[in-house]
């Protein structure tokens, strides 16, 4: 049974009726607010109790030690952990002397509030003392998505029925307790007091503020937090600000009648830099600071609604049938939006900003699930991940050298560019990241026609990836292009022999680079690119190895994977899963068991190389295989699960893809939100149930719903234009709201979309047997929901 907290049924917002402090960590994942370069987790106002308390700021992170029972050549010695950089969030209350404490008096009600719409988290309490003194708090907080470097917070005290002396404490707090990491090996390196001070100060009067710098200790980075307030409430009030190394506070006390409000605006600023002198990052800090200020709260609010309603005119999914999933999808474009809106040239981890789940890194989800979404639906966002990508360069081409070959290795695992994965086989082994990145460089071309992107960012990427990929495989005998030893995304299957995946990417990757070399000459010469070059990586697309098992009439996920015994799934209990956790690697690599999807991956992003006779055996196939002991998993399996025709399956999968973290499935949001599962929850149903791809330039959509659903609906934005398509009663109707005509396939035919709905009829399909999962691996169903 799913142990988990609930958040109502509104289309538009998440609302928690009661407090459980049982599952506090994973509702402050749930309640984060993030721009992409600051993250707040949803800790309450008053800072205790916690989960796991967490301010983050992209990419500023401490090193660590990664050690090794024996050394090898290559293994990284030094990792990388996200940080809980200085907490701006606190705010303390005193009623009658006595601590607003959730633990202690009476929790008269307790409601918190995500609006999707206002970018806003709301908490409302009414809360007695243990005295019996009455107090109604309200409090909202924002994190910017227009002011890079600043969140806002508005807290109101009311007393219910007789004068009260209150106290408010604004805080800011550095090298905060965490909890000790836990023994599950994806929960992040907890790190003690990684912060050193440098600077703080203090000051009240017109305009009370305070800062606090601090430096890691072993990454040398520096930070500035800085905090400035307005206070609105009885005439008669006292305020003192000060501040020691690791904590700021501005006081307010006061004598407040009962109805009277007493109010606190906090605006908070943060800046980092590895490079700025403390003087030049306390003025950014300062700078920052001044600017909200001179907004003021309600400026800030409108801003943050007027963004995201720019956002959700060109990417909001409608699902008419089910208003868990309609809710759900809403807040996974919400979070993904979050995690990359303001990265500005700084990687998405795969927990975003939510937690220290992984460490904080990035890895290959961000190209293959997350990017994909924000490319149709904000791709400026897009261009900045894969910017940063290109600062990197630098980096990945030194790995490539230390294993003796071309171009460039991107790290499977990263904050700062270099490898933090300390174990080869599913690390930096898993080369196919390197193809990835190609592959989200191409289709955000494609999707924008950035032109200035293409040559300045795209065309390095693809030519230092071919360039691995080229001297990493090989011709045989035969003349076939051979990449050994390899990683595919099935973590379950390491160090392989032509992955399918893992080739036909490269293909994709070898082919796209000659053509993009070729479109521009002077570019590529500067980036020593020859005709040979070309010419090779040409060859080694064309002569690329892609297995079959024509005894089973399937693809293997890799070459003899078909030849193994399968996994004893009848023998393994409920509880042993997630397989890694409780058997050794060695039974795993050497039987037919599948972490996730990988063979299935390769078929949607490479569907131009099946035919649909080979899509439908395959999926079933490895249906009979697959775990999803990863949270990638599920929503590939429900996009081609609706391509091949499993309608009721697709949609089982694309539930648990996008009730991922609504419903924790996996047991561990309290460490962030699975952006990739998030990110899925869109592709299952605009790729899955809206058969939306991009080929050469070109939309293609085939809608089909399952019978659970009435209707679907979504939007997205695609070569400066906003494009409608709905799916109802059998038909698809398909609407231009901005920009030029555009043409686009239908099922296979072609039309020209305008502002002038067009209708086009959806051809039946007939019913097709239902696959099998391994047993005790049967996804919930949603036709069973009631």
């Amino acid at each position: 049974m799913i142990t988990n907290a609930t958040y109502g049924v509104d289309p538009w917002e998440l609302v928690e009726t009661s407090l459980d402090l049982d599952l506090l960590a994973q509702s402050e994942s749930v309640f984060a607010l993030s721009n992409g370069h600051i993250g707040l987790r949803g800790n309450l106002d008053e800072g205790e109790p916690h989960g796991l308390p967490g301010t983050y700021l992209n990419s500023l992170y401490e090193e660590r030690p990664l050690p090794y029972a024996e050394a090898g050549f290559g293994y990284p010695q030094t990792g990388q952990t996200v940080i809980n950089v200085t907490n701006g969030k606190i705010i303390r209350l005193l009623v009658n002397d006595e601590p607003f404490d959730v633990r202690y008096g009476t929790l008269q009600s307790h409601t918190r509030k995500l609006d999707l719409r206002a970018g806003t988290l709301t908490r409302e309490v009414e809360w007695t003392s243990p005295a019996g003194h009455t107090v109604r708090i309200r409090s909202v907080r924002l994190v910017s998505l227009t002011q890079r470097a600043v969140a806002a917070f508005s807290y109101t005290v009311t007393p219910v029925d007789e004068p009260l002396r209150l106290v408010v404490l604004s805080e800011m707090v550095a090298n905060e307790e965490v909890p000790a990491r836990r023994g599950d090996p994806r929960a992040a390196a907890a790190l003690a007091s990684p912060l050193v001070g440098e600077e703080h100060y203090a000051a009240d009067g017109g305009n009370p503020r305070a800062m606090l710098v601090h430096g890691t200790r072993n990454s040398k980075l520096r930070l500035a937090a800085g905090m400035a307030h307005q206070v609105t409430g009885p005439e008669r009030m006292t305020m003192s600000a000060e501040s020691f190394p690791d904590v700021a506070r501005f006081t307010v006390a006061a004598e407040v009648a009962p109805g009277e409000e007493l109010r606190l605006v906090k605006y908070v600023g943060y800046g980092w830099s590895s490079a700025r002198s403390r003087p030049a990052l306390i003025d950014q800090v300062v700078g920052a600071l001044a600017a909200a200020r001179l907004a003021g709260w309600d400026a800030l609010i409108a801003e943050q609604r007027q963004y995201l309603s720019e956002f959700w005119e060109g990417a909001d999914v409608e699902v008419d049938g089910d208003v868990e999933i309609q809710q759900a999808v809403r807040f996974s474009l919400f979070h993904i939006l979050q995690a990359g809106a303001r990265a500005e040239f700084r990687p998405i981890p795969s927990k975003g900003l939510t937690g220290t789940g992984y460490d904080g890194h990035t890895f290959w989800d961000t190209e293959a699930f997350v990017l994909p979404v924000l490319t149709y639906t904000k791709p400026s966002a897009v261009a900045s991940a894969l910017r940063w990508r290109y600062s990197v360069l630098p980096e990945a081409k030194a790995h490539a050298r230390e294993y003796g070959l071309s171009g460039s290795a991107f790290p499977w695992r990263t904050i700062r560019g270099q490898e933090c994965s300390g174990y080869w086989p599913a690390g930096t082994a898993a080369f196919h990241i390197n193809a990835a990145i190609a592959h989200a460089a191409v289709k955000y071309v494609e999707a924008t026609q950035d032109e200035d992107f293409e040559l300045e960012i795209a065309l390095p990427l693809l030519v230092e990836t071919a360039r691995l990929w080229r001297s990493l495989g090989q011709h045989d005998a035969s003349g076939r292009f051979r990449i050994e030893g390899v990683t595919g995304p099935d973590e379950y299957s390491a160090v392989k022999d032509n992955n399918v995946y893992t080739n036909l990417m490269a293909q994709y990757n070898l082919a796209c680079a000659a053509e993009l070399a070729g479109k521009h000459p002077d570019a590529a010469r500067e980036l020593g690119v020859t005709t040979e070059d070309t010419a090779s990586w040409r060859d080694a697309a064309n002569d690329m190895y892609i297995p079959y098992d024509s005894r089973l009439g399937v693809h293997p996920q890799h070459e003899g994977f078909t030849d193994y015994a399968r996994w004893n799934f009848a023998g393994t209990p409920g509880d042993r899963y997630p397989l890694l956790l409780h058997y050794p690697y060695f039974q795993l690599y050497r039987t037919q068991v599948v972490k996730q999807a990988d063979l299935v991956l390769a078929m949607q992003l490479r569907g131009d190389a099946f035919t649909a006779e080979q899509k439908l055996r395959n999926f079933d196939y490895y249906e009979a295989l697959t775990v999803r002991d990863s949270s990638l998993s599920a929503c590939t399996q429900a996009v081609m699960a609706a391509e091949v025709g499993h309608l009721d399956l697709a949609y089982d999968y694309l539930a648990e893809a996008v009730l991922m973290d609504l419903q924790d499935r996996e047991h561990n949001t309290r460490d962030g939100l699975h952006m990739a599962s998030l990110a899925g929850a869109w592709t299952a149903l605009v790729s899955g149930f809206g058969g939306m791809r991009s080929a050469g330039g070109r939309l293609e959509f085939a809608p089909r719903l399952p019978p659970g659903l009435v209707g679907l609906s979504f939007r997205m934005r695609y070569a400066e234009r906003i494009i409608r398509v709905e799916t109802r009663s059998g038909k698809a109707r398909y609407t231009l709201l901005a920009g030029d005509p555009l043409p686009v396939t239908h099922h296979g035919k072609e039309v020209t979309l305008t502002s002038e709905t067009v209708t086009l009829e959806i051809p039946p399909i007939e019913p097709l047997p239902e696959p099998v999962q391994p047993v005790g691996r049967v996804p919930q169903s949603r036709r069973n929901r009631d």
